[in-house]
């Protein structure tokens, strides 16, 4: 659950913003959330429907002042739940399945605002020589920082060997 990732070069990213309603805290939700999760993983994962990986965000608070161009400097409480996918296609098949809509209308239930959206992995990368040893010392997270020569060199879908 709290292993790193790692993602093959053209995966689709969905990323799904969830705002949850008056009252209602990540407490509340959590158990929906993990089953939604587990379903998605188990059901859809690989072969058996295209599903990459997965990561759940809280909002932190911060919103960065280098990288904002607006003049607002505030967010709403939110979390993110970021999947990743073979294909448009296979995601859209996975969330029109029962066994998906069942567990996501419990979520839904407790949100005032879901918007999901589809993104094309233009680019990926690592901090050379931090590969797997960064990934083994942080075990939580195998986000992009910056070109790496064992990247750079691999092709589009080829994963990296550990």
């Amino acid at each position: 659950m709290f292993e790193p990732i790692t993602l093959p070069f053209g995966a689709k990213m969905l990323f799904n913003t969830v705002k949850l309603k008056p009252g209602v805290k990540f407490e509340d939700v959590e158990l929906a959330v993990g089953e939604m999760c587990n379903v998605v993983k188990e059901t859809y994962g690989g072969d058996k429907g295209g599903f990459i990986a997965g990561q759940v965000f809280k909002f932190s608070g911060i919103v960065s002042d280098q990288g904002s161009l607006n003049a607002t400097r505030t967010a709403d409480e939110h979390y993110v739940i970021v999947t990743y996918w073979r294909s448009f296609e296979e995601h859209e098949r996975s969330h029109a399945d029962a066994t998906f809509t069942n567990k996501f209308e419990a979520l839904a239930k407790m949100c005032s605002e879901t918007k999901e959206l589809g993104y094309d992995m233009l680019w990926q990368g690592e901090p050379k020589g931090q590969g797997y040893e960064l990934r083994k010392a942080t075990a939580r997270t195998t986000a992009p920082g910056g070109w790496s020569r064992s990247a750079a060199s691999r092709r589009p879908g080829q994963r990296k060997a550990r």
